[in-house]
């Protein structure tokens, strides 16, 4: 399921465009989920990590498009972008903001379809590349591939990214349930799941990652966490 915004404060110009994506979906078995906001401060103060395609019109009263995708790159550099706009002069301006293409006013279906192909090939499983969630630090989209290992803390879970440290406000059966779905991740222990592509070797009851970092291996967990990982390592080589 995707999660679509429509930034435009042209009512008229969000239910051309909503009736043109139900289409596509309908045509191509896509879900989409969409949310609707009428200027670029709208927009920011609802932001989600989460959002897969933002339409943005580039000509609106209270914040423009460039300045609010200005904002957003701040905070979120994978989300796609198209602008929408009947002034083809914005064009290029848009591309600085890492916009995928621009659609002009009045849209075509045709075009639409086209670039949203072109999307949907080039981003095919991006949906599942990130790991999206919040805390009071602020919301946070991370790839999976960055998290080395996540840890029970309280009654919350501990996540190791490679630059970061942030709390996920969900209990440990739940952040395995989240990370698992994703081959690369094993739990080692009741309280830690570890990413296998930073393993470096194990240790007795330890395994130590290539950061130098040393993730604990219960007795109960290790058969299982060995022959995992011989199958991850082997399907590397």
């Amino acid at each position: 399921m995707y999660q679509i915004v429509i930034c435009d404060d042209e009512n008229s110009s969000i239910l051309e465009l909503k009736a043109f994506l139900t289409q596509y979906a309908d045509e191509t078995g896509k879900e989409f989920v969409f949310y609707d906001f009428h200027d670029g401060t709208e927009l920011l103060q609802n932001y989600q990590m989460d959002f897969d395609l933002i339409f943005m019109d580039i000509k609106m009263e209270k914040l423009n498009g460039l300045k609010t995708a200005g904002e957003i790159r701040k905070i979120d550099d994978s989300v796609g972008l198209f602008f929408l706009t009947s002034l083809p002069q914005y064009v290029w301006q848009g591309y600085e903001y890492g916009a995928i293409n621009y659609l002009l006013k009045p849209l075509k279906y045709g075009r639409l379809k086209l670039e949203l192909d072109r999307f949907f090939a080039r981003y095919q499983g991006r949906e599942d590349a990130y790991i999206s969630f919040s805390n009071d630090s602020g919301k946070y989209k991370v790839l999976y591939k960055d998290l080395r290992y996540a840890e029970t803390a309280k009654r919350n879970v501990l996540l190791h990214f490679d630059k970061e440290e942030q709390v996920i406000y969900k209990n440990m059966k739940e952040v395995a349930a989240l990370l698992e779905k994703h081959r690369q991740f094993v739990r080692c222990h009741a309280s830690f799941i570890v990413n296998m592509a930073y393993v470096k070797s194990v240790e007795d009851l330890e395994v130590v990652l290539r950061t130098g970092e040393r993730v604990p291996i219960s007795q109960p967990k290790r058969k299982e966490f060995m022959a995992k990982l011989a199958d991850f390592w082997g399907d590397m080589l």
